[in-house]
């Protein structure tokens, strides 16, 4: 079936590229729909949507914006246009792919523009930027990022197999068939956190969840992933949280690693959705290193490398207090009934029995300071297990199914 895909490219700059990628998508049986998300100079060749169109339905007019042109005040406007043109047309069936072409300050722009698309609508990046950290270009969004390798400006035998690469990904994206929908029903999508340290429980977890009748989409809890989950839970997808790992919020405490953000642990309590929580992995810190080199101020830290440039120390009393501290105060916002999960036996593998940053001192500290402080509709449930405790695991699992199936 033919597929169309959406171009997003500065026509004046880019025009030989949009061109080429065009033909590409042509020849393998599809169709382009041309964006012009150029603002200054004189397109090339004729878009589907031109910039004049592109910033009026943004809001903008792009004689006034011409006036006296900057890149801070056209982009809003640009980046409206596009998101509602796309937005439009991908509802209506219309639009099956999108491509972005940019150095700098095309791939911002054009991965803006794709951060406001659906998950699971495909969008492919080819851009100068993709061999740097490119957290920033793809947030939380599910971007193909494709390193360009050579400048994009104008046509050469390189850049040709490049684009030629990046519109045959287009289009075999568009083609799958398969789809990413979620059916309403007395069942929704349970959405799960962990971290490499849970990693047995939330297996154990998966399986039982499944076992009772449910999906579970699982989140790996470092920062863009807690963030990922909590924007389903925005989106309707996700209807229900068993929220195993906080890493997230020991390392948004520090502003390292792992920082989930000040929205973390906050959104499926506005919501009203089902919860159940288990603070594993909150008790260290994840903080990125030169390849073996501990930080001087966790030299006097128990600590252990998570890899070669992951350094993990183990939190003092006083600095898991902070954490417990932050954690309740995210957890006001949950003002319906939710379960708090306590596996006194340790909360992450380094921290068990034995293991390499145990500290039960810090652990009691951390217990008692949220068991006094939590909100009185979170339920505080304390065991003597360990957090990937297969019979703990399956007890979180059958609170939250309580609190779903009680609704």
């Amino acid at each position: 079936m033919k597929k169309t895909i959406a171009l997003l490219v500065t026509l004046d700059t880019k025009d030989q590229e949009a061109g080429f990628l065009r033909s590409q998508i042509e020849d393998m049986g599809h169709e382009a729909f041309l964006i012009d998300i150029g603002v200054v100079g004189k397109p090339g060749i004729e878009a589907d949507f031109t910039r004049e169109a592109v910033i009026s339905t943004g809001g903008g007019d792009l004689q006034e914006l011409l006036q006296h042109p900057t890149r801070e005040a056209a982009n809003p406007f640009v980046k409206e246009g596009c998101v509602k043109i796309l937005t439009t047309k991908i509802a209506k069936g219309e639009v099956h792919a999108v491509l972005g072409l940019g150095g700098t300050q095309g791939t911002s722009t054009c991965c803006d523009i794709m951060q406001f698309l659906p998950y699971g609508l495909p969008k492919v990046m080819v851009s100068t930027m993709a061999s740097g950290d490119t957290s920033e270009f793809v947030g939380i969004k599910d971007i193909t990022m494709m390193f360009s390798v050579s400048d994009i400006l104008k046509l050469n035998p390189f850049t040709r197999k490049i684009l030629a690469n990046a519109a045959a990904a287009a289009c075999g994206m568009a083609q799958v068939e398969t789809k990413f929908q979620v059916d309403k029903s007395d069942k929704p999508v349970i959405g799960m956190s962990n971290l490499g340290v849970l990693t047995n429980g939330s297996m154990e977890a998966i399986k039982y969840i499944e076992s009772k009748g449910y999906e579970v989409i699982v989140f790996h809890a470092v920062g863009s992933g807690g963030r990922a989950m909590e924007q389903m839970m925005k989106e309707g997808i996700i209807g229900a949280v068993f929220d195993y790992a906080m890493g997230e919020i020991a390392d948004d405490v520090w502003n390292v690693l792992r920082a989930g953000g000040p929205e973390r642990l906050t959104v499926a309590g506005k919501l009203g959705l089902p919860q159940v929580f288990c603070p594993g992995g909150a008790e260290h810190l994840g903080v990125l290193v030169h390849p073996n080199e501990v930080p001087e101020e966790f030299k006097h830290h128990k600590y252990v490398f998570h890899s070669p440039v992951v350094f993990v120390p183990r939190l003092n009393e006083e600095e898991i207090v902070r954490v417990a501290d932050d954690i309740i105060q995210r957890l006001q916002h949950t003002k319906d009934k939710a379960y708090f999960m306590m596996p006194k036996g340790g909360v992450g593998r380094y921290s068990y029995s034995g293991g390499v940053l145990e500290d039960r001192v810090s652990d009691e500290a951390f217990f008692n300071r949220l068991k006094s402080g939590l909100p009185e509709n979170i339920k505080f449930i304390e065991r003597p297990n360990n957090a990937e405790d297969p019979a703990f695991v399956k007890e979180c699992v059958d609170r939250l199914i309580e609190l779903i199936e009680g609704q």
